[in-house]
C-alpha cells in the first residue's frame, strides 16, 4: 500500500531539487538529506495510505493496470479499509515529528518544514475531508503541483537552495506530471464515476481531455526554450528534448489506451534525463 516503486521515485524528484541547490550555490549537508529525506518518505508513504483507505471502494471496482488502480491490496487481502487509514496516521505522525524535531535542533529550514507540511496536507486533502480535491475534479492539479513543484523545492529547501528558482525550473517536470495524471486516470473513470469520485477525467469528454494533454505536453517542451540559460542550464534544456517523441506517442493514443505506459515513461524519463543532465 505504501508504493515503494512511486517512493522511489519521490526520492529522485528529491535529488533532483537539492542538485538544483547546489547547482545553485548551496553547500551539500549530507544529515541534512537524509534527515529531509526520511521525514519526506514518511510523509509520501502516509499520503499512499490515506489513497488506498479512501479509494477502497473504486480500487474494488476497478480493472487494474500496473499505473493505475491503487496497489489493489486491500481488494487482495480482504483487510479492512482502516488498516491503510491506521499506517497513514502513524506514519503522517513520523514523518512530521522527524521534521518539527530536525527544525528545532536546526538541521532543517523552516522553509522546508513548511513545504512538507504543504505536501502533507494537500496530499491527504486529495483523497480525504474536508477537501477531498480528487472527488472534486482538481486532484490532478493538486497532485501534480505537489510532485512536479512543491516536492523538488522541499529538496532544494533542505540544503537552503533557491526556491522559486527550483519552481520555474520545474515547470516543464510539472506539465508533464500532469499529462502523466490524466492518462493514469483514465482507466479508472468509470470505477470512479460509479462510487461518486468525480474526477476531471470523469468530467470532461475524451475530445477534452485530449486537447487538455496536447496542451500540457506543447507547454512542457514549449517552456524548455524560455526557460533555457536564465532557469535552465542549456544542457538540461537540450536533454529534456530527448523526452519528447515518449510524450507524443502518449499524446496520439490518450484517451485510446487502456495501459498508460507511454505517460509514465515520459515523466520519468524526464526526471531522470534532467538529474543526470543538472549533474555535468
Amino acid at each position: 500500500m505504501s508504493r515503494p516503486a512511486q517512493l522511489l521515485l519521490v526520492l529522485v524528484v528529491y535529488a533532483l531539487g537539492a542538485k538544483i541547490a547546489l547547482s545553485s550555490g548551496a553547500s551539500l549537508d549530507v544529515v541534512r538529506l537524509a534527515v529531509g529525506g526520511a521525514a519526506l518518505l514518511a510523509v509520501a508513504a502516509s499520503v499512499h495510505y490515506a489513497n488506498e483507505y479512501a479509494d477502497h471502494e473504486t480500487d474494488a471496482l476497478t480493472e487494474r493496470t500496473p499505473f493505475s488502480g491503487g496497489s489493489g491490496a486491500l481488494a487482495r487481502t480482504g483487510l479492512s479499509q482502516y488498516l491503510a487509514l491506521y499506517a497513514g496516521i502513524a506514519t503522517l505522525a513520523i514523518g512530521m515529528v522527524a521534521a518539527v524535531a530536525g527544525t528545532t535542533l536546526g538541521v532543517l529550514s523552516h522553509p522546508a518544514l513548511a513545504l512538507l507540511t504543504v505536501i502533507a496536507w494537500f496530499g491527504w486533502q486529495y483523497s480525504v475531508g474536508p477537501l477531498r480535491l480528487a472527488w472534486r475534479g482538481w486532484g490532478e492539479l493538486d497532485n501534480a503541483a505537489l510532485g512536479g513543484l512543491v516536492l523538488p523545492a522541499y529538496g532544494a529547501a533542505v540544503l537552503d537552495g533557491p526556491v522559486w528558482r527550483t519552481l520555474l525550473a520545474c515547470l516543464p517536470f510539472f506539465l508533464l506530471v500532469f499529462a502523466n495524471l490524466l492518462a493514469t486516470q483514465w482507466p479508472d473513470r468509470h470505477a470512479d464515476a460509479a462510487v461518486g469520485k468525480r474526477t476531471l477525467v470523469t468530467r470532461w469528454s475524451p475530445r477534452q481531455l485530449r486537447l487538455l494533454y496536447v496542451g500540457a505536453v506543447c507547454l512542457a517542451f514549449g517552456s524548455l526554450p524560455v526557460l533555457a540559460g536564465s532557469v535552465l542550464p542549456a544542457v538540461v534544456a537540450a536533454a529534456s528534448l530527448v523526452v519528447l517523441p515518449v510524450s507524443v506517442w502518449g499524446a496520439t493514443g490518450y484517451t485510446e489506451r487502456r495501459v498508460p505506459f507511454p505517460s509514465v515513461a515520459a515523466m520519468v524519463a524526464l526526471v531522470v534525463v534532467q538529474l543526470l543532465a543538472w549533474c555535468v
